[in-house]
């Protein structure tokens, strides 16, 4: 039976950035805030953000502003992004930096002492602040530091199971602790989901083992909607030897800093395709391309900083070609850099240190002497819980998210940079509009009948046994299907195979069975964990099938062009009545006139 149970005004499951800002925010309103997270507090995901946060201080390039940066994001989402959140997203961002830096992060500097900033995909101008390559480690701090000098509550290493709702709006939610087993009960009026991604779908990915797709599952579960699933990022770079580091991420900031990519003939391919609508942008040459990297204001930047998806999709041909690296990826050059400047090993090891370390620990390769050898990773989720723009409440009253769960600023692909300030401005967000709808309503009535089914389907996997599935190899093959099937290239008949394959699993999931007590076991954790897998993974490949067009981290072969017909519409999935996952479109609001004139400014 539960344990404990508690009770908090807002409760946020997940402790991210976009969770401890929330945290912050709410507590700072004087309501009660209670915070629960999977792992240790510290050890979250974005720690693994490395590059930096995008924001248009301007500080390396004057001409840069908000509004640079909500067209540099809509057109690298294609689009389709909610524009309302782009727009608080390019306006808020530097405050937030600021606020960080207030709070002590400490970022790197100019050499007159501001903020500095980097060159990153998809930016026109250098807008990431960051600490060398270990940014979100930096971020992660300074909110943790804060968050616990305002007193919060935190419940480490508790996993939630599943909403408890009173009403039709939220009331709470049970959870278990990891390292015992036992069930804790969490009444709350307002509740925020910062949980992340969905990256554990796939076989190859740059995700921590959390990226389960808790979030979107818990909201899905109890009614909301999600938006965009079909649009998932394969980071370009990602590590694939050896094996047992296949997928960890290489971050985007080698590129900003002047790292190249070739094939095995030592060509650099990326010149060979540059998208018709970012030519004007990119660079002529390699020179004129190095010149951009060495902050050259009137030169145009290499075409190793387009947009994450076509980056992928260029190496992925690249491999299929024959021109691919002996382990089926291509190699990235930052060594090639000693050319150009006399301190290039000091330069490298100043600029990227982890890099530096991971590949000479893990790799046993010196990356200020040789080429890394990389291929695209699983990395993060464009789609999520549909919230509203300005208060990120999703369609299920008093449930909010923030962060890679929620969706719509990012549209059909992601910037990078954009997910750091995208967490600090909607998890500030989430968290005042939380606390002020708290504020507003009664105590809710939590359902005891409701929390004892959620504890009965979670312990299921004891009373099955070991006659039960294996829910370790259900995992293993949900992530070959969705990496064979669903990954970076899909076509109709494939994903059709994946449906039906997902429905055999889903079988094999709710069959999953395991062996002895309910202390520190992983086992089962993972058939818990495959509830949620199942459903993120249905919900990717039905919205896939649903948009017949390319866009964005959504490329199909049978359908290679973008259409007029799918640029005004997000395709959205919720939960039908007898369970069934219903998709259908939802048509994009038109943009005011005042920000589509920022947009023909920002790119004419």
């Amino acid at each position: 039976m539960a344990g404990a149970t508690y009770s908090y005004d807002v409760l946020i499951i997940g402790a991210g950035g976009a969770g401890l800002r929330a945290a912050i925010e709410a507590s700072a309103a004087g309501v009660s805030v209670g915070l629960i997270c999977k792992s240790l507090l510290g050890k979250a995901h974005t720690v693994m953000a490395e590059g930096g946060m995008a924001a248009s201080l301007s500080h390396n390039d004057d001409r840069d502003n908000w509004k640079v940066h909500f067209a540099d994001t809509m057109r690298g989402g294609q689009y389709v992004n909610n524009w309302r959140m782009a727009e608080l997203h390019a306006k808020e961002a530097p405050d937030r930096v600021r606020e960080l830096e207030a709070w002590g992060a400490v970022f790197d500097r100019t050499p007159d002492g501001r903020i500095n900033q980097r060159n990153f995909g998809g930016h026109r101008y250098p807008r990431l602040a960051h600490v060398g390559d270990r940014t979100g480690l930096e971020l992660i701090r300074t909110l943790q530091d804060h968050t616990i000098h305002l007193g919060v509550t935190v419940h480490m290493e508790h996993t939630v199971v599943d909403l408890i709702l009173d009403g039709g709006r939220v009331a709470g939610a049970l959870a278990y602790d990891r390292e015992r087993g036992r069930f804790h009960v969490f009444a709350a009026k307002a509740i925020i989901l910062a949980t992340g991604g969905i990256g554990r779908a796939y076989k190859v990915t740059s995700n921590s083992w959390e990226g389960t797709g808790d979030g979107h599952a818990l909201a899905y579960r109890a009614g909301a909607e999600l938006i965009d699933m079909e649009f998932v990022q394969f980071h370009p770079t990602g590590m694939i030897w050896p094996l047992s580091v296949k997928g960890l991420l290489v971050t985007e900031g080698v590129r900003g800093e002047g790292g190249v990519l070739k094939n095995s003939e030592g060509r650099r391919f990326m010149f060979d395709d540059i998208p018709e609508n970012y030519r004007p942008q990119t660079a002529a040459d390699p020179e004129e391309g190095w010149r951009y990297v060495m902050n050259d204001k009137s030169a145009r930047r290499p075409p190793e900083l387009l947009t994450r998806d076509h980056v992928a999709r260029c190496i992925v041909r690249e491999v299929k070609e024959g021109r691919g690296s002996p382990h089926g990826g291509v190699y990235l050059d930052i060594a090639w850099i000693k050319e150009k400047l006399p301190n290039a090993e000091e330069h490298i090891k100043r600029k990227l240190p982890s890099m530096y370390h991971q590949f000479m620990q893990l790799a046993n390769l010196d990356i200020t002497k040789e080429p890394m050898e990389i291929g695209p990773t699983t990395h993060y989720v464009m789609g999520g819980i549909r919230v509203d723009a300005d208060s990120q409440m999703s369609t299920v009253p008093g449930l909010f998210a923030a962060g890679e769960c929620a969706s719509g600023i990012n549209g059909a692909n992601r910037l990078g940079g954009n997910s750091l300030s995208d967490i600090v401005v909607f998890g500030k967000r989430a968290g005042e509009y939380a606390a002020e709808w708290a504020r507003r309503q009664s105590a809710p009535r939590l359902d005891d009948a409701a929390v004892a089914r959620a504890e009965k389907t979670a312990v299921e996997p004891f009373e099955r046994g070991e006659r039960g599935e294996n829910p370790y190899r259900v995992q293993q093959d949900l992530q070959e299907t969705m990496q064979n099937l669903v990954g970076i290239v899909r076509n109709e008949d494939e994903m059709r195979e994946a449906l039906e394959k997902l429905a055999g699993l889903q079988a094999r999931a709710a069959r999953a069975g395991v062996a002895g007590g309910r202390e520190y076991h992983a086992g089962w954790h993972t058939a818990l964990d495959l509830r949620n897998l199942m459903v993120v993974s249905e919900a990717v490949t039905r919205s896939a099938l649903e948009r017949r067009e390319s866009r964005g981290g959504h490329f199909r072969e049978d359908y290679p062009d973008k259409t007029q017909e799918f640029s005004r519409i997000n395709v959205m999935v919720k939960q039908a009545g007898g369970g069934a996952m219903q998709v259908s479109r939802v048509p994009i609001p038109p943009m005011p006139p005042e920000l589509q004139q920022v947009i023909e400014e920002q790119t004419s």
